[in-house]
């Protein structure tokens, strides 16, 4: 049996039998070397260079601390408050609501996981509290839109994916911000549709004089993104430092301005960011290593000469992708995917001359979909945990928003000069 295609089987193998995917494909690695007859202790010498020489991966964990500490203390709740003020009052106000608060949050998190699992367990137990609406839509709704989260900056996905590309983070985390607001704006409008054809409640409208409080309440959390996009266009930080102020400034305001924060809180959420770090680190090890394996047996390469041979446009080869990572996240976890099948087609990409940050945003929206996507979405099974809604049904009220996310995937796909006009402007010259 080739060394490849054994390192394949014991890789699947063992990660159908429950073992993690990054201990799978280190084990799936140690063996091909074996095979080869080479020296194993490369998995060792690969993971501690990459390791001490990816600066880039300390924002992972940091971002993901930022986020438990948003979740710990009452940021989220203010964000919350000020969301429904002023969209609250709208037919179907509470599902707008829980669009805009992904909107917003995901400009402090960086992950779907901690906007599913923070502001939208809130919004959704809002939605279904009283029956105002099922529970199927409210899980539907909020999964959708925690789509957003690695969508806007910060992002960590495209954190992963600089480490894999070497595009530069700044201008990828620009180029989501467009896509982001476009992806909101569809879901908007659906919803809007939704509520007049199903009739959905309009919920008592805020006081105009109490704007101005709700306003100034949640203003420390609002200039949280500002900080941090602030601080990195400015050249006064880089993104790994970013996400260092983003945790440091998520436990001072929660701590000593909010004061809801306790010394108990705070030990769980460092225990949650640390388990939650640790398992996107050891998929990241994995990764590394395998891809030394993917880069030993040539496969980007043979699969660029292999696309070759089918003469597509660019335009062509990102649709062939759009389906493959599509097809593959409706099975594979988000991260693997970024890791490991992404970039196979970067060769490929940039030998077709299409933008590397292009790339990433589109091969990020692939992935973020995904996540809303029978039968493995993860975002599903997590809503579906938090509502007690039915899975059937959940799926049945996903279609319409999967429907209109891929018509904003379609429009990302085919106009690179719109998710590439905010980068220009800051000076990237791609």
């Amino acid at each position: 049996m080739e060394p490849f295609t054994a390192a394949l089987l014991v890789i699947c193998g063992l990660a159908v039998l429950g073992l993690p995917i990054g201990l799978s494909m280190i084990s799936g690695s140690v063996l091909y070397l074996y095979m080869r007859g080479q020296d194993m202790g490369l998995v060792a010498e690969r993971l501690l260079n990459s390791m001490f020489t990816g600066y880039v991966i300390l924002a992972v964990p940091l971002f993901i601390l930022a986020a438990e500490l948003m979740n710990t203390g009452s940021m989220t709740d203010r964000l919350l408050r000020f969301c429904n003020a002023f969209v609250g009052r709208f037919r179907g106000g509470l599902a707008q609501v829980n669009v805009v608060q992904s909107l917003i949050f995901s400009g402090m998190s960086g992950s779907a996981f901690a906007d599913a699992a923070g502001t939208g367990r809130i919004i959704a137990n809002m939605m279904t509290r009283e029956g105002r609406y099922t529970k199927s839509f409210a899980a539907a709704l909020t999964a959708s839109a925690a789509v957003i989260g690695p969508i806007i900056p910060p992002s960590i996905p495209m954190v992963l994916y600089a480490l894999v590309s070497n595009a530069s983070i700044g201008f990828l985390f620009l180029a989501g911000i467009l896509p982001g607001i476009m992806m909101a704006l569809v879901m908007m409008v659906l919803v809007a549709v939704q509520s007049r054809r199903l009739n959905f409640p309009v919920e008592p409208p805020t006081p105009v004089r109490e704007l101005p409080g709700i306003t100034f309440r949640a203003f420390p959390a609002l200039m949280m993104p500002v900080v941090l996009l602030g601080g990195i266009y400015s050249g006064a930080m880089t993104p790994t430092e970013a996400a260092a102020v983003a945790a440091a400034y998520a436990l001072v305001v929660s701590a000593l301005l909010y004061r809801s924060i306790s010394l108990g809180q705070l030990y769980g959420a460092l225990v949650s960011g640390a388990r939650s770090s640790t398992s996107i680190g050891m998929l990241i090890a994995g990764a590394l290593v395998f891809n030394y394996v993917v880069t030993a047996e040539n496969i980007p390469q043979t699969l660029r000469v292999y696309l070759a041979a089918w003469d597509l446009t660019p335009l062509q080869f990102l649709i062939l992708v759009n389906i493959v990572l599509l097809l593959v996240g409706a099975m594979l976890e988000g991260t693997a995917i970024l890791l490991i099948i992404v970039p196979v087609f970067i060769p490929t990409a940039a030998a077709l001359g299409i933008d590397p940050v292009h790339f990433g945003v589109v091969a990020v929206v692939n992935i973020m979909i995904g996540l809303v996507t029978p039968p493995y979405g993860l975002l599903i099974f997590i809503m579906q945990s938090i509502t007690g809604a039915k899975l059937r049904h959940i799926i049945r009220d996903l279609v319409p928003f999967i429907g209109v996310l891929l018509l904003a995937l379609a429009a990302i796909t085919a106009l690179p000069d719109f998710v590439l006009w905010l980068p220009r402007q800051f000076g990237y010259q791609g």
